[in-house]
């Protein structure tokens, strides 16, 4: 009786360890499948990926599209840092005289948050990259007239202000350098030229810190947002862009200049590569740090 009892139980052993073996087997032929399986789930995703932000530049970023405000992302989470590709840059004018600089107007007690450009009214205007349109629209005779705002595929905004046409639509898809509007004298505005502001999450960014309009090129190749501490988004960016350039009174002296931004004369002569004979002229726009 003994003898049968240990002989059922190896059968059953023996019998486990082959069910075993079968399943091992089993799970090892599944495995070229599975990995095949999941190749292609992957392709889908990316194709997916692709096609979204091929529509919604910035989708994993930005929290919302939104056609009608420039500020749209009040309660969007600011990452501490974020780098953006600026090598596909294209200039949006040909012109590279700067009328008016990033920053601060005490005379107007308001914030300027772009560069002005001069151009004419007809210029061509062309998108700095490629993105999708997000704004087009008519301000009237207030702040920037008509004006277009196009997110990019790198996390920048761009906005173009005083135009006189708007040469594309609301959802729009362009490539950098894609002829979009024309330059005008919109909104409030003395005198035509183009209105350009970088922006991040509804954040102003000075552009002089990423484009060179005087030598059409970027400064480097990449820029990185940091976010200062502060009570505000636009108090962090604006403090960003503070000192950086100084446009030149009438009555101003390359000292005075110095003194006011708190560099040496010197520095501001090899800043903008002049010596102290260069007579400066009312407009002119010096870099100061």
């Amino acid at each position: 009786m003994k003898f049968i009892c240990i002989k059922t139980i190896l059968i059953a052993a023996t019998a486990m360890v082959s069910l075993n073996s079968f399943s091992q087997d089993l799970i090892a032929r599944q495995a070229p499948i599975d990995r095949k399986l999941k190749t292609v789930d992957s392709l889908a995703l990316q194709k997916q990926i692709r096609v979204e932000q091929s529509q919604y530049p910035g989708f994993d970023i930005y929290p919302s599209w939104n056609n009608d405000l420039v500020q749209a992302y009040g309660n969007a989470i600011v990452p501490e840092s974020y780098t953006f590709d600026l090598t596909g840059f294209c200039m949006p004018t040909e012109h590279t005289r700067i009328t008016d600089v990033f920053g601060y107007r005490p005379r107007r007690r308001r914030s300027h948050y772009g560069l002005d450009i001069k151009v004419y009214v007809g210029d061509t205007i062309r998108a700095a990259f490629d993105g999708k349109v997000r704004i087009v629209k008519n301000q009237g005779r207030r702040g920037y007239g008509k004006y277009i705002v196009i997110r990019h595929d790198n996390g920048l905004e761009t906005v173009y202000g005083h135009l006189s046409k708007q040469l594309v639509e609301i959802n729009q898809l362009v490539k950098a350098g894609e002829v979009i509007a024309l330059g005008g004298n919109t909104g409030r505005s003395t005198g035509s030229h183009l209105h350009f502001e970088t922006r991040f999450l509804g954040i102003p960014i000075n552009p002089a810190l990423m484009f060179d309009f005087e030598k059409q090129d970027i400064v480097a190749d990449s820029y990185t947002f940091r976010k200062a501490k502060g009570s505000s988004n636009t108090a962090r960016s604006m403090a960003s862009g503070e000192g950086l350039f100084y446009k030149v009174k009438r009555g101003d002296t390359l000292s005075k200049i110095a003194a006011r931004q708190g560099v040496s004369v010197s520095k501001l002569c090899k800043l903008n590569r002049i010596t102290t004979r260069t007579i400066l002229r009312p407009g002119q726009v010096l870099r100061c740090s």
